[in-house]
């Protein structure tokens, strides 16, 4: 019997990509659990399976808020699972400013519940893999990057959230003996984000001829910076720990390429053929905390062999494409 695979958040953009390279590369059966809100959008798989009907046996789809603790008959729809990955998240840093309890509910409560879940009814789990992000570490100076042990230092609600699921899962990791990893994941970009998402917006505001405000520095003299990795990369990635990991360890997935957020806008209208219209601001109204600069140390995944596929200007090459062909997702 092939191994099945609980993929928590599997309608959102990362956890979508995540699930079709598994059922690409795998012969593994895959349940998504989905509250289906404004970051998880059915569409996303419902296009998958219409392009590959042949995986329609091999996905499941179940309704579940993670808020609430899962009932026998949820219990009951995933059926046994030998693997949980956990991506599910409120993810939108200005949200998280303005409504942090959401953000405590949906990455703390909802953490603690799916590792309840693991907990009672999952007796022979392989991994539990929890998805996190860079922000755990705060802001990061220039020619500094953090390791994965580094101390946290969470600049927003969103990424205390994060970071205190983090802990919960050391916790049950070590309370518990759960086969639990940790990986932390710069941004990603890909088919199918949300329009709210950098690249997207900036593929948008390019198109509407509108201004798009790059947040920079309170000098107003350089963009923030940041590394972009493709969702694809980011699926290779977590398949290849579910292969080769060590239980309790954490992991970051890395891109090879640090970008200012400026020059990628810029990138990006050249490759549209367009001239770019902008403003850099001071994001201290939304983001009173402003992380200027994100950066990790991937060399721990490297050297178990891991290494990223897709160049930053191929992927954006073929994300321009998508967007521009797929007007309904802008």
């Amino acid at each position: 019997m092939p191994d099945r695979v609980l993929v928590t958040g599997g309608a959102g953009f990362i956890g979508h990509a995540l699930i079709e390279h598994l059922l690409f590369n795998t012969d593994y059966e895959i349940v998504s659990l989905d509250r289906l809100d404004t970051s998880g959008n059915l569409s996303r798989l419902g296009s998958l399976l219409h392009d590959h009907p042949e995986y329609r046996s091999r996905l499941r789809v179940v309704w579940h808020d993670l808020k609430a603790s899962l009932n026998d008959y949820t219990i009951n729809k995933i059926g046994n699972v030998d693997y949980i990955l956990h991506l599910a998240a409120g993810s939108h840093v200005d949200r998280s400013v303005l409504y942090p309890m959401e953000f405590v509910m949906d990455n703390v409560v909802g953490t603690c519940n799916i590792l309840d879940y693991a907990r009672l009814h999952c007796d022979d789990l392989k991994l539990f893999l929890y998805f996190s992000t860079d922000e755990v570490f705060g802001s990061a100076p220039q020619g500094v990057v953090f390791k994965e042990d580094d101390r946290y230092n969470s600049g927003n609600p969103y990424a205390a959230t994060k970071a205190g699921a983090e802990e919960l899962c050391v916790a049950y990791e070590n309370t518990y003996s759960l086969p639990i990893i940790i990986t932390h994941t710069m941004n990603v970009y890909g088919p199918k984000q949300h329009p709210e998402k950098y690249i997207p917006l900036v593929i948008n505001k390019i198109l509407n001829n509108e201004t798009l405000e790059v947040h920079s520095n309170p000098e107003l003299t350089e963009a923030s910076k940041r590394h972009y990795l493709h969702s694809e990369d980011v699926a290779r990635a977590i398949l290849f720990l579910m292969k080769r990991h060590t239980i309790g360890e954490k992991y970051n997935i890395v891109a090879n390429q640090e970008s200012d957020n400026l020059d990628l806008a810029l990138k990006i209208s050249v490759m549209m053929g367009s001239t770019l219209k902008y403003r850099l601001v001071d994001p201290k109204v939304t983001r009173p905390r402003h992380d200027f600069r994100y950066a990790l140390c991937g060399e721990k995944l490297k050297k178990l062999g891991w290494r990223q596929k897709i160049d930053l200007d191929a992927g954006l090459k073929s994300v321009i494409q998508w967007f521009l062909k797929n007007d309904n997702w802008r």
